[in-house]
């Protein structure tokens, strides 16, 4: 089993950038396929990025493509989310999952997940 936890939330300008982290404990985070989704108010989860085992293969949703970066550091047991020209249709809290297949839907069904860290971004 895993434990996950997000930090790097906060409240930032339209514009400016965050890096979100999510430290894993209980087993090396390399044994998954990691993912980040997020949370609006009156929302359903929505995929966001999601990284292979080994970081060879990422996937971003379209409408973060060109600003949201994910990446790990197997080493430190660590994934990172660098979120770069936030929107304030970014404001969501933002939730890291693990998993064993790399997409959207199989990553939804995760059975490992942090409790989330809040991105405000003001306009």
């Amino acid at each position: 089993q895993v434990q996950l936890v997000e930090s790097g939330g906060g409240l930032v300008q339209a514009g400016g950038s965050l890096r979100l982290s999510c430290a894993a404990s209980g087993r090396s985070v390399s044994s998954y396929v990691m993912g980040w989704f997020r949370r609006s108010p009156g929302k359903e989860r929505e995929f966001v990025a999601a990284i292979s085992r080994y970081g060879d293969v990422a996937h971003h949703a379209d409408s973060v493509k060109g600003r949201f970066t994910i990446s790990r550091d197997n080493a430190k047991n660590t994934v990172f989310l660098q979120m770069n020209s936030l929107k304030p249709e970014d404001t969501a809290i933002y939730y890291c999952a693990a998993g064993s297949v790399i997409g959207a839907s199989p990553l939804n069904q995760s059975a490992y997940w942090g409790q989330g860290t809040l991105v405000t971004v003001s306009s």
